[in-house]
């Protein structure tokens, strides 16, 4: 690579590396670029203003803005599978006697459908404002209870000011909450203020672990408004689509990273430690 590479052309070739592998290393783009770490430095700082990138430690991770709602029947239609290997795994950290508290969304719906497969749960009692979920759990044989509020047809979900005087009634032993993005710099987020705030208040009404449930598309997406941020979260349970340089940044945060699907084998965290 030859060393008289302008910024412009290497804020280019950043982003087009950083499009295909979603984070990459300062030391990494260095060699490539055939430029300086301190150039490097200073060209990650730059994207980073511009929205491009959001430096992590010792390099960088894409970042994404997702300003509006994908509609229920869309994002159902986005990583079905993965998203059926997280609600397995998520639901497998669930104990009998727990009170769980779970959001709406597409991977918080296989959550309950992985619940209601379970035989051991009869004292479970799982509080949601997903519609979608509630209806799936008709025979289910815990207790489940929908929150009341204004119906979102986009979300299939219960909001607003009902919905959120009942929640503050409930003290949850884990709360399972459903993200469209997952940042180092901005936590957990979504494009809705309504869905964040019931977010916001499982979270604040669990005195246990916050378990994310995320497929490895919501890496580095940042949204307008937040749920949790990272030192609130215990657990993100997420297909092995995630690299292991996310999730080393992850870890480093003292977020455990549970993996879903055939191809996890051991990497993930064992639900005993929750």
């Amino acid at each position: 690579m030859p060393k008289t590479l302008i910024p412009a052309q290497r804020h280019r070739m950043i982003r087009e590396y950083l499009e295909v592998h979603q984070i990459v290393r300062s030391s990494m783009l260095s060699e490539m670029l055939g430029a300086s770490e301190a150039t490097i430095r200073r060209d990650l700082e730059w994207l980073e203003r511009q929205g491009v990138v959001e430096r992590a430690y010792g390099g960088a991770i894409l970042s994404t803005r997702m300003p509006l709602e994908p509609a229920y029947t869309h994002s159902a239609q986005a990583h079905p599978e993965e998203k059926r290997w997280i609600g397995r795994a998520a639901a497998a950290l669930v104990k009998d006697g727990d009170t769980v508290l779970l959001n709406s969304g597409t991977t918080t719906t296989e959550v309950l459908r992985a619940l209601r497969a379970r035989t051991d749960l009869s004292n479970l009692i799982l509080v949601t404002n997903n519609i979608t979920a509630a209806a799936d759990a008709r025979e289910a044989p815990f207790e489940v209870i929908l929150l009341g509020g204004d119906f979102r047809p986009r979300a299939m979900s219960t909001v607003g000011r009902f919905a959120y005087d009942q929640l503050r009634q409930f003290c949850g032993g884990m709360a399972i909450i459903g993200v469209d993005g997952i940042s180092l710099k901005y936590g957990c987020t979504t494009p809705s203020s309504v869905e964040a705030e019931i977010g916001q208040t499982m979270v604040d009404r669990t005195r246990g672990p916050v378990v994310i449930v995320a497929d490895h598309s919501k890496w580095g997406v940042v949204s307008n408004y937040e749920i949790a941020s990272l030192d609130r979260v215990h657990t993100l349970v997420v297909d092995s689509g995630l690299s292991p340089e996310s999730r080393d940044e992850l870890k480093a945060r003292s977020v455990n990273v549970l993996l879903a699907g055939p191809e996890a084998g051991t990497n993930g965290l064992e639900p005993a430690t929750l």
